[in-house]
């Protein structure tokens, strides 16, 4: 079920190790600076120059021009000119010459906060322990953890064998302490990293009879994943086991025959085939059991959870096709489950020859295209003789299920809060109409009363019936709890240490509400929906009217802003700055689960409005001081930023933006881009000439405002970036210099990460190196220097 796509967290073997995976990031490696750097000492009370008597700017290095070279795009009818085009060309000496420049700024204009940032790094780490450990998770006769030691950047894969009888979980208080001499380490990421200077682990799967370990490895940032099969009986690795290009795994029941799919030119994952261990032939005689043709659908595989049965999703973001293979005999191929149909998916689970099917499927009585939970006998997998057996309530959604021996796990979203329960296994239904699940007797899993956001442990063992949740909100460090479904009660295995702060009572959750203050608000957009956002203060240092503030959105795939703790971000409230997310149409925080598409596609407009109404409610609710707002997006959120600067330029002070997607009708327009046939039902397909003319009102490449004064700006790009091409920022901090007032643009530069991809490098101080960085870009831009 990767309906919120937290199954497949669910089944990697990374364990709960969320705590501290989140924070895996690497310093940036920039180009050696030959290009002269001169320190760009400024003081800005204000960077809105039409303002009366705006600060002077001192005579000081100038910001890199960008070479123009004439190109014309055409479409439906429309022409227009694009002179940066030549960037996409990356193998251009010029390009590279001018991302040289371009760092070589950026260095220049921070140079004055090198203390600053020294003193945040400094703090930031303080509050992280020396060594950062996963609770151990049982898992057939194996313990299963992860720890980084200390001064490592990287998490360690390791197991033990579990002791019979001893009810470890509870006895063991310091996870090191299961540590010893019997350990048994199964991948190093340092190790890897050391190897390469870059690491991205994408998918692991131990298999059933645990002697395996597959996994996926980046070594270059661009996604292309390797991979490779562990023996992990001897601790080698199978040398004819190297398969570039692979996504997802998944094992049959004999633990020697391997699924995996491929992705094609455009990394689109679109084949599957299977490989057995032990077969004198390589891999290119692996064989291929299916293939999708259309490219809009991606194909993914994953296990059920009994390990039975193998299924082929071939999937859209709003659709999808399923196949079954059966697990004990995985060379007799597919077996469609149901032909797909616009707008509608699949996701199944399998328990004592039945399928629990979670769907949208043929059911116009729902509210809002809800997923409800069917069933039908294994023999029986046609959509005819599929049983409905939950419905959900108005107000309400499925939005994903997990499956054990005695119990199916629900989440729900009631009013826009995260719900779990558990209900007994088998469900017994009621033949003659579908029952909603207050009719089951469900156990709703007790929850702090401020939880923003809720994932799953890897809760691998079918047989279990503990639950293992990880719990966290902007004013709780992350908790790991676990819920025993048979005797209904709760657990806390652990909360993440933040030095200074936690508490040493170990059976209840810490939150630090009474320092820092946690608010969710209403804000109205311009059509009148109320939009969710949450505001996060210190009640000691925030200054009503007075404070600064930085806005956070996404707004695109229907995923959910990350809200979750986050520990450097004190450095922040500790300075009396408001730290604030807007949970706009187009993402996954919503009411319903119509939100996603009420923000994308034709929609897309609504996203934007969102997020510019969530500013200026901040604003004239004295949250934040005027022309002290700043706002920050990753990829599609730097879409989402930049754009809000287009259509209200005066509202932001400064502005981050992460490898944004800010060039979007031109790589819309080019189908041999990666992911670009996909993002059409994001964005819209500009080959379309009614959804051209929208793209074309948004893109905020294409919509820079001429003379205006943009905030100031820090944009960053990664060159081998797979997802957004490195040349996107680069375009749009020429253009935002050729176009906007002169003055403001100088406040704009551009950090280009020349070694790593999409998701950063690294570790966890390489986080904290990047974190302070960007706060002492926006404490500068600001005025705020201490």
């Amino acid at each position: 079920m990767n309906l919120m796509v937290i199954a497949d967290l669910a089944r990697t073997i990374s364990m709960a190790s969320l705590i501290f995976l989140r924070s895996i990031r690497k310093t940036n490696k920039l180009l050696p600076f030959t290009y002269p750097i001169s320190n760009i000492n400024t003081y800005f009370l204000s960077s809105l120059c039409h303002q009366t008597d705006p600060p002077p700017l001192p005579s000081s290095q100038p910001p890199p021009v960008a070479k123009k070279v004439p190109f014309k795009v055409s479409a439906h009818g429309v022409s227009w000119e694009d002179s940066y085009h030549w960037m996409s060309n990356t193998n251009d000496p010029d390009f590279l010459k001018h991302l040289h420049h371009e760092n070589a700024y950026s260095e220049a204009f921070m140079a004055d906060t090198r203390n600053l940032q020294q003193n945040l790094f400094s703090e930031m780490i303080s509050r992280l322990p020396g060594q950062i450990s996963t609770p151990p998770e049982r898992w057939g006769p194996w313990l299963y953890y992860q720890y980084i030691p200390e001064e490592k950047e990287y998490p360690i894969l390791c197991r033990k064998l579990a002791i019979e009888n001893t009810n470890w979980v509870k006895r063991v208080i310091n996870y090191t302490t299961i540590r010893s001499s019997n350990e048994q380490i199964l991948l190093d990421w340092n190790e890897i990293a050391k190897e390469h200077g870059y690491v991205h682990v994408g998918t692991c799967r131990v298999s059933p009879d645990h002697n395996f370990l597959a996994y996926t490895i980046d070594v270059t940032g661009e996604e292309h994943f390797l991979l490779q099969v562990k023996d992990l009986q001897c601790g080698t690795h199978i040398p004819s086991l190297r398969v570039e290009n692979v996504v997802s795994l998944a094992w049959a029941q004999d633990s020697h025959t391997l699924f995996y799919t491929l992705c094609d030119q455009s990394q689109r994952p679109y084949r599957v085939h299977y490989t057995t261990l032990g077969s004198k032939l390589d891999h290119e005689s692996d064989v291929m059991v299916y293939t999708e043709n259309d490219p809009s659908f991606c194909v993914d595989i994953t296990s059920t959870k009994d390990g039975k049965f193998i299924t082929v999703n071939s999937n859209t973001r709003t659709s999808s096709e399923v196949y079954i293979i059966d697990a004990n005999n995985p060379q007799d191929g597919l077996q469609k489950v149901h032909t797909r149909v616009s707008g509608v998916q699949f996701f199944l689970e399998h328990h004592k020859g039945f399928f629990y099917i979670l769907t949208n499927a043929s059911q116009k009585e729902l509210f809002d295209t809800n997923y409800y939970l069917a069933r039908c006998h294994v023999k029986d997998i046609h959509l005819a003789n599929w049983q409905k057996i939950i419905i959900p309530s108005k107000g309400s959604g499925i939005q994903d299920m997990d499956i054990f021996d005695e119990h199916i796990v629900l989440y729900l979203n009631k009013k826009d809060s995260p719900v779990i329960c558990s209900i007994k296994m088998p469900i017994q239904s009621n033949d003659e109409k579908e029952m909603g699940i207050d009719d089951l007797d469900p156990w709703y899993f007790p929850f702090p009363s401020n939880s923003c956001s809720v994932l799953p442990g890897s809760n691998h063992d079918f047989m279990n019936s503990v639950y293992r949740v990880v719990l966290s909100s902007p004013v709780m460090p992350d908790l790991i709890v676990d819920y025993d479904m048979s005797r209904r009660t709760f657990s806390i295995v652990h909360q993440e240490k933040v030095l200074g702060i936690s508490s040493n009572e170990e059976h209840e959750w810490l939150n630090v509400s009474e320092t820092y203050c946690c608010e969710r608000k209403e804000v109205i957009s311009h059509d009148g929906t109320i939009i969710p956002l949450t505001i996060l203060y210190s009640h000691k240092a925030h200054k009503r009217g007075e404070s600064c503030g930085i806005l956070h959105g996404y707004g695109s795939y229907g995923e959910v802003l990350d809200k979750s703790w986050c520990s450097e971000r004190l450095s922040l409230l500790d300075r009396g700055w408001v730290v604030a997310f807007a949970d706009v149409r187009g993402g996954g925080g919503g009411d319903d689960v119509s939100w996603h598409k009420r923000g994308s596609g034709m929609n897309k407009l609504n996203s934007i409005y969102d997020f510019v109404s969530c500013g200026e409610y901040l604003i004239k609710e004295g949250y934040v001081c005027k022309n002290q707002l700043g706002a920050i997006g990753h990829s599609a959120g730097g879409f989402l930023v930049a754009a809000a600067i287009n259509m209200n330029p005066e509202l932001f002070r400064a502005a981050i933006l992460k490898v944004p997607f800010v060039d979007v009708c031109n790589t819309l327009l080019d189908p041999s881009l990666p992911l670009t046939l996909l993002d059409y039902e994001e964005f819209g397909n500009p080959q379309k000439e009614l959804d051209f003319n929208l793209i074309m009102k948004y893109s905020p490449y294409d919509n820079i405002r001429r003379g205006v004064c943009y905030p100031s700006m820090l944009v960053t790009s990664s060159f081998h970036d797979s997802r957004v091409g490195v040349w996107e920022g680069v375009k749009y901090v020429s253009r935002v210099r050729e176009r906007t007032c002169a003055n403001c643009s100088r406040l704009v530069i551009l950090k280009t990460n020349m070694s790593g991809g999409h998701f950063g490098e690294g570790g966890r101080f390489g986080h904290c190196e990047e974190m302070a960085y960007d706060y002492a870009f926006l404490m500068k831009v600001m005025g705020q220097f201490s």
